[in-house]
């Protein structure tokens, strides 16, 4: 996004694109949650055995653990908190689990400010496989907003796009370095703080920030309404292809897609497709339902 760190600045409203990169400027006017049934990102077929599931987890517990600094220790009853959350507004959202698979959890609190890597199951037993801090959206300045609580789809459906490393004004990085992923989940509806009760749709995007400036600031709110994430949380997710299910299997037959993926893929057969952000400060929050607003960007 072209406006990232921009702590202060005043600057025209657009999407949250990396426009200075010359990435197109999507449309507005897009549902903000998909609110249909859910179809899995793996086929039944390529499930896992219960045993194999156990090892791969074990896996990429132990990957993430060692590839990703900063692990946040979670209690088991915030761990159990955060899955009960997550289940609800899955089920709110229409996000069915029929095989077990990743899902990202985000807790956008301001004492949470964390992602939790979990194994998502259909019988409900969940386990957070490791957790690290982000940051979220903090609404009270121009063009900053709540990061909407609700499931957010990494379907294909926006196609994402890659860092090109460039510097605004403030000789910032707002996307990171030049080839860190940034996952698209299009037009999503949050509160607008300006007005009680109302609502807008913003862009929202998960991506890496300037590892040199503003990545010290990693774990609290902070962002427009994105995901930020640590540089080597960020490049672990990619290479492991933590929530790119749907862009693997669309990338057998288009070439777009294709190109999206790490020139390092080493993908987990456990991938999903799914973030759900959850607020445990607020736990009687539900999504909106898709609205037409005006569009901000994040």
């Amino acid at each position: 996004m072209a406006a990232e760190g921009l702590v202060g600045a005043s600057t025209p409203v657009q999407p949250l694109r990396d426009l200075a990169a010359g990435a197109p400027a999507p449309a507005p006017g897009r549902a903000s949650l998909r609110l249909v049934a859910y179809v899995p990102a793996q086929s039944d077929e390529l499930a896992l055995s219960p045993a194999s599931t156990v090892r791969e987890a074990t896996t990429l517990r132990q990957a993430m653990a060692a590839e990703v600094a900063g692990a946040v220790q979670l209690t088991s009853a915030k761990e159990q908190a955060l899955i009960v959350l997550a289940q609800r507004i899955a089920g709110q959202d229409h996000l069915f689990i029929r095989q077990p698979q990743l899902v990202l959890i985000v807790d956008r609190a301001p004492q949470g400010q964390l992602m939790a890597m979990t194994l998502a199951q259909p019988d409900g037993d969940w386990e957070v496989l490791g957790a690290r801090h982000v940051s979220t959206g903090k609404p009270g300045r121009l063009q900053h907003f709540k990061t909407p609580v609700g499931v957010l789809l990494n379907d294909g459906s926006e196609l994402g796009y890659r860092a090109q490393g460039t510097f605004n004004q403030n000789h910032i990085r707002g996307l990171g370095v030049k080839g860190m992923r940034v996952w698209d989940f299009g037009w999503q509806t949050s509160d607008d703080w300006r007005t009680p009760g109302a609502t807008m749709e913003v862009r929202v995007e998960m991506h890496a920030t300037d590892p040199d400036v503003l990545e010290e600031r990693i774990g609290r709110a902070d962002s427009e309404g994105c995901i930020r994430l640590p540089d080597s949380l960020n490049r672990f997710l990619d290479r492991r292809g933590i929530i790119d299910a749907d862009i693997e299997r669309l990338g057998q037959n288009d070439i777009g897609y294709r190109a999206l993926l790490s020139p390092e893929l080493e993908p987990t057969p456990l991938a999903g497709d799914a973030v759900i952000v959850v607020d445990s400060s607020e736990p009687s929050v539900k999504p909106y339902p898709p609205v037409t607003n005006i569009a901000l960007s994040d």
